[in-house]
């Protein structure tokens, strides 16, 4: 695939409902440890109802408002601090991509780059304070540079994806700083953060949507 259109972008929100659906049981026992459990709930109800108001919209709508719609949505669906947070990467992923009939490697780049600062200001983090922004610092990066490099997008996808397995390992090694986890403090160390793991979840399904 050389680019992703709004047709299919659709149908990668159906990829995605599937996706956290799939892992819930997974992501509520990866949270439970350090955090209160809700994480598989939150992300496999967003999902569903992102993906349900971006079929309703239709292709018609285009790339940039289907994110927004399921941005907006997300964030009155799950309204925690992870829903917030991925809402408002949809959210500034749609500024982003404004205009974009396609997402080719330049525009998830951009995608990208967006819900990564979008990310970092709401949720007021830093790289290596192991959060979802460790993930999706190195996911803007890898694909910044495929961009400046040609390289087409299912290749740069698949690179992005690799950056974030490497990345979410590496969150292993690091101390919590932000919500609930950041009270165990020791107890983080040998543990992948949840919230790191829903944006390799996001990046590597996207990557085989994409390679399909």
């Amino acid at each position: 695939m050389d680019a992703i259109k709004a047709s299919d972008l659709i149908r990668l929100f159906e990829t995605w409902q599937s996706l956290f659906a799939e892992q819930r049981d997974f992501l509520i026992s990866l949270d439970g440890k350090v955090g209160d459990s809700d994480l598989g709930i939150t992300m496999s109800k967003a999902f569903a109802a992102a993906a349900e108001v971006v079929a309703a919209e239709g292709e018609g709508a285009g790339i940039s408002k289907l994110l927004r719609t399921a941005g907006a949505t997300m964030a009155r669906t799950a309204p925690s601090t992870m829903g917030t947070l991925t809402a408002t990467g949809f959210l500034r992923a749609s500024k982003a991509t404004e205009g974009a009939d396609v997402l080719g490697t330049g525009e998830a780049a951009a995608f990208w780059r967006a819900f990564r600062d979008g990310v970092a200001e709401r949720g007021k983090a830093k790289l290596g304070d192991k959060t979802l922004l460790d993930v999706l610092d190195p996911i803007a990066v890898a694909l910044e540079t495929a961009a400046g490099s040609g390289e087409p997008l299912a290749k740069a996808l698949a690179a992005a994806s690799d950056a974030a397995e490497r990345a979410l390992e590496a969150t292993k090694s690091m101390l919590a700083q932000h919500g609930k986890a950041a009270a165990f403090q020791e107890k983080t160390i040998g543990l992948q953060d949840a919230g790191a793991t829903v944006g390799y979840f996001l990046v590597r399904s996207m990557a085989e949507f994409a390679d399909s």
